[in-house]
């Protein structure tokens, strides 16, 4: 059925289904609709009704329409971090941002990713901004992006019964994501998302200066070492990776919580690396006190 046939409603349902599933890209110079027509009360009924997919991430690959030549600048009140120019004018942007405050800001205010259109919430952090061990995952989910906190979905809750198996609260930990703002239906970011926001991350990084972070997942883990190895083969090993500050970093990747929901029998390998950054706590007197 051509677009001109349709209604207003059913042209929206469409575009909202679009957004839902991640699609940024036209194929066709000529709209058509191949699949059935619902009216926005329908949606939005069938909408809130799933949630299986919020309980994993999908591996949809998308590929970003956006050019540096769209990315805008951030008000001249609030720190800048400018993606049309070269990677160099970027870094000293960032090097302006002195505090975990500011670097919110500087997310808030950027405009270069299309992610934060379609997103409710910022997803920025949580746990102890003073705490030693830093955990890193890979994007808000749906409960994340309606509240704004990272990890408080059922992978969450998960992340706080692993942390508890080994003497750890959240209040122990600093928690925050790759990605801040959540994907459309909970997809896995694409690599351009992921480039996108690399830099932040790493100077979220520089600024926290934690004594080890817990990278969870694939995402997390490749982006913070910038390798390409997959998670089951950089688990359960120790990692020094330099940041630019005073002495590297130690980073220890391991499993997604929201891995280990899909698949339990992986746990006791999660629990492995678990007892991995217990030992490493231990035999570091500042990570005690």
């Amino acid at each position: 059925m051509s677009a001109h046939n349709a209604t207003k409603t059913e042209l929206i349902s469409q575009l909202f289904w679009q957004m839902e599933i991640g699609a940024d890209e036209s194929l066709f110079a000529t709209p058509c609709f191949k699949e059935k027509k619902i009216g926005l009360k329908e949606y939005f009924s069938l909408l809130e009704n799933t949630n299986k997919s919020d309980l994993t991430t999908k591996n949809v690959e998308e590929d970003s329409l956006l050019s540096k030549e769209s990315y805008q600048r951030f008000d001249s009140g609030k720190p800048k971090i400018d993606n049309s120019g070269p990677d160099v004018n970027e870094k000293k942007e960032l090097e302006a941002i002195n505090s975990l405050k500011e670097l919110r800001l500087a997310l808030e205010s950027f405009e270069g990713i299309s992610l934060k259109n379609t997103a409710t919430n910022l997803v920025f952090s949580d746990g102890n901004p003073n705490a030693k061990i830093m955990i890193v995952g890979e994007a808000p989910g749906k409960e994340e992006d309606r509240i704004g906190v990272p990890f408080v979905g059922q992978a969450g809750q998960l992340l706080d019964r692993m942390l508890k198996s080994i003497g750890l609260s959240r209040d122990q930990t600093y928690i925050t994501n790759i990605i801040p703002w959540r994907p459309p239906g909970n997809r896995t970011p694409s690599q351009e998302e992921v480039s996108l926001l690399k830099p932040f991350i790493l100077k979220h990084i520089q600024l926290k200066k934690p004594e080890i972070i817990l990278a969870l997942g694939g995402v997390s883990a490749k982006t913070i070492l910038d390798v390409q190895t997959g998670i089951l083969k950089l688990r359960g090993k120790i990692h020094n990776k330099n940041f630019g500050l005073e002495k590297p970093i130690v980073v220890l990747p391991t499993l997604h919580p929201a891995y280990l929901l899909r698949a339990p029998a992986q746990k006791k390998f999660a629990f492995a690396d678990l007892v991995l950054l217990k030992r490493f706590i231990l035999e570091n007197e500042t990570l005690n006190k």
